[in-house]
């Protein structure tokens, strides 16, 4: 596994806000197309970054002027809407280009703009302020014409305030972030394989920042949006370093997750695979090699979209971009990015959603970013370690 990503065929793993974490369903709801209503948490803060983020990357954020309008003042702190206002406009004018192709203008219905958080980091935090940075990639282009949409990395960092029991975004500044080359073994899809993640036919995930007292994703709502949120939960469970270097960790997780019907052949599976990963990266228990390299795996999802709902059982399949490797010297080793799409399906069971199998599929890629190097494999450090996980679903 050069990834983050599970093998093929193994379980695993949306009001007011409050002070205390509350289940997805109950907490985070949306208002105007953002999701509002976050715990008053670390997590909480890191939930709010990362979805103001993703909404602010968004096809319909970047192309229609009052739903981004609204957007804005339903995220901004007070005193700042307008200066907001004006800075997504002049974001969205520079998107334009990016989104329409190689058509002579913007194709809304076709357009492709999605936003997978990698990491975020707590640069900040008491009950007043918070600020987070976040490695991000994006997908940018359109399902149509004959230029396939193309990746690109960025940093941003997001300066939260708590005001009317919430999180509100203060500020948020970009630049570019880290470049993980596309796996070699991925070539570029065509444009119109993207049609099934245009606007209209897949979703942004949401992440809640709500945990139980194991840290682990709280219970989901009897609904198809929790069924979306506890699939995107379990694909980025499955890639966070953890699930390879903690054993105890990798078991809690998948106790918290996993079906029972299946909670002890998947864990026999995980065992074997993430001692595989660990022996063919050279690194041990604390998650390094000899030399203090560091194991590097994040899995982000771009997108999700249904493929059956019931009350009893579910399928939703996911775009994901999952990054796998080793920050150290040996830039063979070098972390790389693989866009996959991944079905994960569940069962109702204990009050919750709970995986049942998480099977990778056609991988659906964009087109590498243009003009940019991969940065070195040392560089990938910062990204690292379990401080460094972005909140869940």
């Amino acid at each position: 596994m050069t990834t983050g990503t599970p093998p093929a065929s193994v379980p695993s793993a949306s009001a007011t806000a409050h002070s205390t974490p509350q289940t997805s369903e109950a907490g985070v709801h949306e208002l105007h197309g953002v999701p509002v209503g976050y715990p008053h948490t670390r997590s909480g803060a890191k939930a709010a970054a990362a979805n103001y983020t993703i909404v602010s990357g968004s096809s319909q954020f970047l192309t229609d002027k009052d739903a981004r309008h609204r957007a804005v003042s339903v995220m901004a702190a007070e005193g700042t809407a307008g200066a907001a206002v004006k800075k997504a406009d002049h974001t969205a004018g520079d998107a334009v280009s990016s989104l329409r192709g190689d058509a002579s203008k913007v194709s809304v219905k076709k357009a492709i703009a999605r936003t997978g958080v990698l990491s975020a980091h707590v640069l900040g935090f008491d009950s007043q302020r918070a600020m987070v940075r976040l490695w991000t990639t994006t997908v940018r282009g359109s399902a149509a014409g004959h230029a396939t949409p193309q990746a690109g990395f960025q940093s941003v960092t997001v300066t939260l305030v708590w005001e009317s029991n919430d999180w509100k975004l203060k500020d948020s500044s970009a630049s570019t972030g880290l470049v993980a080359p596309i796996d070699v073994r991925q070539a570029s899809n065509v444009p119109g394989d993207f049609s099934d993640y245009v606007p209209g036919a897949a979703e942004d995930p949401v992440l809640s920042g709500a945990e139980d007292q194991r840290g682990f994703p709280a219970p989901y709502g009897h609904s198809e949006r929790g069924a979306r949120a506890a699939a995107v939960s379990a694909t980025m469970l499955y890639g966070d370093p953890r699930f390879f270097t903690n054993e105890d960790w990798r078991h809690r997780m998948l106790t918290a997750t996993a079906a029972p019907s299946v909670l002890h052949s998947v864990t026999s599976d995980t065992d074997s695979s993430a001692r595989l990963v660990m022996e063919n990266r050279g690194v041990g228990a604390d998650g390094k090699a000899a030399d203090g390299s560091e194991l590097i795996t994040r899995t982000a999802a771009l997108a999700t979209r249904s493929i059956s709902y019931s009350d009893q059982a579910a399928s939703v399949e996911l775009w994901t971009a999952s990054v796998g490797g080793v920050a150290g010297k040996d830039e063979t080793q070098r972390p790389q990015v693989a866009f996959l799409r991944m079905t994960v399906d569940l069962v109702w069971e204990d009050g919750t959603w709970k995986t049942t199998a998480v099977t990778p599929s056609e991988p659906l890629v964009p087109s590498p970013p243009a003009m940019q190097e991969a940065d070195p494999a040392d560089s990938f450090a910062d990204v690292g370690g379990a401080s460094n996980a972005p909140a869940t679903a």
